[in-house]
């Protein structure tokens, strides 16, 4: 069940651009949890180490793919509920 919707998440993954917005500008997140974000982010985006190397076409494309949603997701769960709601991200 969480493989369909780590995949439905990743089709969707467009409309999460105004959260990530909405999360960094309001006054509503912390500094703290913003700096994390950030640091989530960027630790992804310089880390040199694959689990599975680009090459492979789709599975290295995959795994790159299953951390950036990890990643967010992550970002989800420490957004205060107003912000989850406006965006419609609280899961019942």
């Amino acid at each position: 069940m969480k493989f369909i919707k780590r995949f439905k998440f990743i089709l969707t993954f467009w409309k999460f651009i105004p959260f990530l917005k909405d999360f960094f500008l309001t006054k509503q997140v912390p500094l703290s949890k913003k700096v994390l974000g950030v640091s989530l982010l960027l630790v992804y985006i310089f880390f040199p180490f694959d689990l599975i190397p680009d090459f492979l076409s789709v599975l290295g494309v995959l795994d790159d793919l299953v951390i950036a949603t990890f990643i967010l997701d992550r970002m989800i769960k420490i957004a205060p509920d107003s912000l989850k709601e406006k965006h419609g991200l609280i899961i019942r």
